[in-house]
């Protein structure tokens, strides 16, 4: 480690960071500057500025802690970045990027005043997104506003792409709403029962995709799960402690801590990529809580993506033949932070008559990442047509993945292309197998 670089860690507050949770002078230092992660970071492949890459924010976060101030140039950066991880798989070192970029976006919400423009979008985000039943009152107007025709007819006069390209990539971005009643509180395992689980119903999820809901707990109670869901759970926290809102992720997480841990569960069930991966860092988000930390490493320990559990509990009900060919996106937060890769694809080949197909440069994030997307509609968008045409040359009738931002992301740039493919959740493919539904159910919607 650098002689400046160590002093800096042993140091008090200096620079561009305080004390609290500073990024930690050993991670930086970790760092080799090989190179292995820039052609699997999305901004750099976009942009080819040094800055813009893992070791380029790597090398000015240790800036800051040497000193330099957080200035606007160190703050775009960081901001840039779209906590994807994809450099957490490339690189042969171990550099744990993903808890430097954490520790530096939470100093940044926290010393780095914002300009006005920024301040109102990222209030308006994170006054709505994570609230679950915010988002259903918006189910409404938006049903009216799809059925109107003024959604298809705004998008293709391409007026929002220049005057907002925020509100244009909203309006993109907006499901096809579907009419799904929500889940009871407990739903009872088909014949023996072979573990309680409980699950994350979610924010985005349970008000635009509650039919991937739906289909999760029939597949649980199909597989011999008891099935615990218990309303008004909240959010996990995901999107604000991966955009620096450490205190708001926290008190998120005592919340769902508190909903859940006296349940019995033997396992927490998530269908969201980015909320399991967050979920499964509880531990360490409230390891400063004297009154949360144990409970939030045993909750954290339970918890389990809904591919991962299927393979662990080893899935039991008949699948029904589905002669589909189906191309698979490894959304980001399920394949390089949780190390998921296997399972989702194990439980699509166990599907008869389903023909699996990879998807080129499957490393590169899609341009969703949270909000990530509504933060910066243009780059994201430049990352969804190069998602949309590597998923379209697979020539496959259907895109899966496991995460609905994704879902969201990557449909909005198919349509963009012109292109047509149905998409769905693993757990609507696993759903209509089981339940021998049939190709139509999944493509012809």
């Amino acid at each position: 480690m650098p002689d400046a670089l160590r002093a800096a860690g042993n140091a008090g507050a200096a620079g561009a960071f305080d004390d609290h949770h500073r990024p930690r002078a050993d991670q930086v230092a970790d760092c080799v500057h090989c190179g292995f992660c820039l052609t699997t970071c999305p901004t750099y492949v976009l942009w080819g500025e040094e800055m813009d890459s893992p070791r380029g924010r790597i090398h000015l976060i240790a800036q800051g802690l040497e000193g330099e101030p957080l200035s606007t140039s160190m703050v775009t950066h960081v901001d840039r970045c779209l906590g994807c991880m994809a450099c957490v798989t490339a690189c042969p070192s171990g550099v744990r990027y993903d808890q430097l970029i954490e520790d530096t976006r939470a100093q940044v919400e926290r010393r780095h005043p914002r300009g006005a423009r920024d301040r109102a979008l990222r209030a308006a985000i994170f006054a709505l997104f994570p609230y679950p039943r915010r988002l259903r009152l918006l189910r409404g107007p938006l049903w009216a506003y799809q059925r109107s025709g003024l959604q298809a007819l705004i998008g293709r006069t391409q007026l929002l792409e220049r005057l907002a390209p925020t509100l244009a990539t909203l309006n993109a971005l907006a499901p096809r709403l579907r009419g799904v009643p929500r889940p009871p509180r407990r739903v009872a395992a088909h014949g023996d029962r072979r573990a309680v689980v409980g699950m994350l119903t979610g924010c985005v999820q349970s008000a635009f995709f509650p039919d991937v809901n739906a289909a999760t707990v029939r597949i649980l109670a199909a597989e011999g799960c008891d099935v615990l869901i218990p309303p008004g759970q909240g959010c996990c926290g995901a999107l604000s402690v991966h955009n620096g809102r450490r205190a708001e992720a926290e008190r998120f997480a005592r919340r769902l801590i508190d909903t859940f841990e006296r349940s019995g569960m033997d396992y927490f069930v998530v269908n969201a990529a980015g909320c399991g991966s967050s979920l499964k860092e509880y531990g360490a988000l409230l390891a400063d809580d004297p009154a949360y930390a144990t409970r939030a490493a045993t909750f954290a320990a339970k918890v389990r993506d809904l591919a991962e559990l299927l393979i662990e509990i080893g899935p039991v009900a008949e699948r029904h033949p589905l002669p589909v060919t189906v191309a698979y996106h490894d959304a980001c937060h399920l394949g390089h932070a949780q190390g998921i890769r296997a399972q989702p694809r194990t439980l699509l080949r166990g599907v008869p008559g389903l023909e699996l197909r990879e998807i080129a440069d499957p490393e590169i994030c899609c341009g969703s990442a949270g909000v990530w997307n509504v933060l910066n509609p243009e780059p994201a968008a430049a990352l969804g047509d190069r998602k949309a045409a590597a998923v379209l040359a697979t020539g496959a009738s259907l895109l899966v993945t496991a995460n609905p931002g994704c879902l969201m992301q990557v449909a909005a740039a198919v349509r963009r292309q012109g292109g047509e493919i149905a998409l769905a959740h693993t757990a609507q493919v696993l759903d209509a197998s089981i339940r021998g539904l049939g190709p139509a159910a999944l493509t012809d919607r």
